[in-house]
This record gives structure tokens, C-alpha cells and sequence, in this order.
């Protein structure tokens, strides 16, 4: 098992909303769900796009890798902070190979492998666990400007 985080803070999570993940329909609900949780909590009209395309860079590995799994959108409250929560799970196969899927430029889908490095980037909490037949979970969260 494969465990990366990066700045973990203790946080705490108001309503969780799960968003099952099968097909690309399902990613653009989660798209917009999590926009929308981004938007109400005052983020930016940018930072909302950008938490939108984390969480579909995330669902759409569900859908590549383990074909059904879910996202989890919660609001963070740490004062005088305040953030989101994403967390992606599936019991696909897991990723074979962590440290080369997180730098990018891998792929066993024949996409670009950009998507995980590019989550990573966006972030400003990144926790991933992986282990071969067990599935993925990656745990991220970023914080409002």
C-alpha cells in the first residue's frame, strides 16, 4: 500500500454530499456539484472553476481505471480558515506504479498522465492510498483564498 500527503491539517466537516461515479454523466454532476458547494461557500468564480476540475480529473479515473466509484464534496472549517473537501474512492485495481503516475507524462489508459500530477498542482492538501486489487482513495483539499 501507497500511502503520499502533503500539508494534512485537522479540519472539520460539515455536510458530506457522495456522488456515485459510473459513467461520464455522473463526472458532470460531480463537476457541478462541487462547483456549486465551492461558489456557496464564497470561493471565487476561479477557484470554482479550478475545485470543477479537480474533481473531474478525479472522476474521470474512476470511470478510465475502476469503472464505478464515488466523490465525496465536504466544506472545511478550520478558522479562520475555511475549504473544501474532495475525496475520490473506488475498488478498481489500484495504481501499480505511485511515484510515476504523481510526476506526470504516465499513462496506461494512453491518455497524457497528467491527471493525478495535475490534481497534486492544484491543491493544497494532497493524500493518497493505493494498493494493487484494493483500489484508490485520494484525499485532497484546498483552502479559499
Amino acid at each position: 500500500m501507497a500511502i503520499f500527503q502533503v500539508n494534512t491539517a485537522t479540519t472539520l466537516m460539515d455536510t458530506i454530499e457522495t456522488v456515485p461515479i459510473r459513467t461520464v454523466t455522473d463526472i458532470v454532476i460531480a463537476r457541478q456539484r462541487g462547483r456549486d458547494r465551492a461558489l456557496s461557500m464564497r470561493f471565487s468564480e476561479t477557484e470554482a472553476t479550478l475545485i470543477a476540475t479537480i474533481i473531474s480529473e478525479l472522476a474521470r479515473n474512476i470511470v478510465l481505471y475502476a469503472q464505478h466509484g464515488e466523490i465525496l464534496i465536504g466544506s472545511l472549517d478550520n478558522p479562520p480558515r475555511r475549504g473544501i473537501s474532495i475525496v475520490s474512492r473506488d475498488e478498481g485495481p489500484g495504481i501499480a506504479d505511485v511515484q510515476r503516475a504523481l510526476l506526470g507524462g504516465y499513462s496506461t489508459s494512453g491518455g497524457l498522465g497528467l491527471g493525478l500530477c495535475g490534481v497534486r498542482r492544484m491543491v493544497d492538501e494532497f493524500q493518497l492510498e493505493t494498493a494493487p486489487g484494493k483500489g484508490t482513495t485520494v484525499a485532497v483539499k484546498k483552502w479559499a483564498r
